[in-house]
């Protein structure tokens, strides 16, 4: 045992000399054959745990980051094959299959499509071959269901379980395609020439999406498999509908072969007792409090005073929810590049320093005006924040006066 241990010492010292050595500025290619020695026989579970280790003593996640391209340099053969995915993962309707489906897809879409018409596009950039690209692109960025159903509904299940290193490291690298797929859409909407310059952002585009796949099915995903239970599956399959899919359709409905039905219902509390809640200026019922809420034209988020996501509003939102959100910590509910402004939002609502705070940003044909309220009790106690967010775009096209009633048309 004390052989593993001082073991495991080494391999997580190596890991910091490693990230040390790319903070540096050295390669990938630089560092992966000391990568690929050390950890030849290791899983991917025991890497992970030893990131998570490194990030609790203090080190940044974008430094953990920066082994991402490490790890899917040399993974493909380093990696002992040890996590064989459980045959509910093969069925359709899965999660996990879902999302091979769309990686398939989105494969596909790079190499039969997007590849071999920026190879004639190189040849003859008309704005025909131009016009194709920018709409191959565009299927591309479908990608964005997938990884924001990996974000709010894969992810909480992990946290739950403590693992928190990996899901935040494979945000910020989610991020950092999304911005590659953005950059290169840019460059078409906007092209002047020369075609070398659209040919080098598509290719860093659909190469960051490569890697990415291949780092979901290879460390993501197996570590997932092993952790989470049938029921967790369960709800992030009937949640994904909600966000939607990328490039597919799920091809079936997924049925688990056991299901704790005693826990199941625990977990989703009782239905609210009939009757009435009283407040200082009336009495509303449950099914009234929940309809109000979401009637209102704006979206509703409260995190509590320990800093757990406890409540949104669930219609038409601007930004996505889901009910795997419910008892996250709202620092694992952004970016990683977000969560220091989130903890300083949070810091200066609690302490009192502030009783509100303001952004507004442009999200293509809405501007989104983004509130955060200090909610405190009759004695000034905090007892959370309160997220406020509306498409103010309507309000500020208003001019003039509106005091007629407006007839149906016939």
């Amino acid at each position: 045992m004390s052989e593993l241990i001082n073991n495991r010492e080494y391999r997580q010292q190596v890991l910091k000399e490693i990230i040390s050595q790319l903070h540096q500025g050295k390669s990938v290619d630089e560092v992966k054959d000391k990568f690929e020695e050390v950890f030849q026989s290791v899983s991917a579970a025991e890497i992970a745990e030893m990131e998570q280790a490194l990030v609790q003593e203090g080190l940044p996640i974008e430094e953990i980051q920066r082994l991402c391209d490490v790890h899917a340099s040399v993974f493909k053969g380093s990696i002992e094959e040890i996590h064989q995915p459980p045959a509910a993962a093969d069925q359709p309707g899965h999660p996990v299959h879902t999302f091979k489906l769309e990686n398939r897809a989105l494969e596909e879409l790079i190499n039969k499509e997007i590849k071999p018409h920026l190879t004639a596009f190189l040849e003859n950039d008309s704005p025909e071959a131009v016009k194709q690209l920018a709409d191959q692109l565009d299927q591309l960025s479908q990608i964005e269901k997938h990884y924001t159903r990996k974000e709010n509904l894969l992810f909480p299940f992990l946290e739950k379980y403590g693992i928190t290193t990996p899901t935040q490291v494979m945000w910020g690298v989610d991020d950092e395609v999304r911005t590659a797929i953005n950059e290169a859409q840019k460059v078409l909407a906007n092209y002047e020439g020369p075609p070398e310059q659209v040919k080098e952002k598509i290719k860093a585009a659909v190469t960051r999406v490569n890697e990415m796949i291949f780092k979901e099915e290879n460390i993501l995903f197996p570590m997932a498999l092993e952790t989470l239970t049938e029921d967790e599956w369960l709800k992030i399959a009937e949640e994904s509908a909600e966000i939607g899919f990328c490039l597919i359709q799920p091809p079936g409905v997924w049925k688990p072969r056991n299901i704790n039905v005693e826990a199941k219902v625990q977990a989703e509390g009782e239905k609210p007792a009939d009757g009435y809640l009283r407040f200082p200026t009336g009495i509303l019922s449950p099914d009234e409090i929940h309809q109000i809420f979401n009637t209102l034209p704006v979206d509703l988020t409260f995190v509590d005073r320990d800093g757990l996501v406890k409540y949104f509003s669930g219609k038409d939102r601007i930004f996505p929810r889901t009910k795997a959100v419910i008892g996250r910590d709202v620092k694992n509910c952004h970016p990683p590049a977000s969560v220091d402004v989130v903890e300083k939002i949070v810091e200066d609502l609690q302490s009192g320093r502030k009783d509100h705070e303001a952004f507004w940003i442009r999200m293509g044909p809405r501007y989104v005006y983004i509130r955060y309220f200090a909610v405190r009790n009759e004695q000034g106690e905090y007892l959370g924040t309160l997220e406020v967010t509306q498409d103010i775009q309507p309000l500020q096209e208003i001019s003039g006066e509106k005091r007629l009633l407006e007839e149906e048309s016939k």
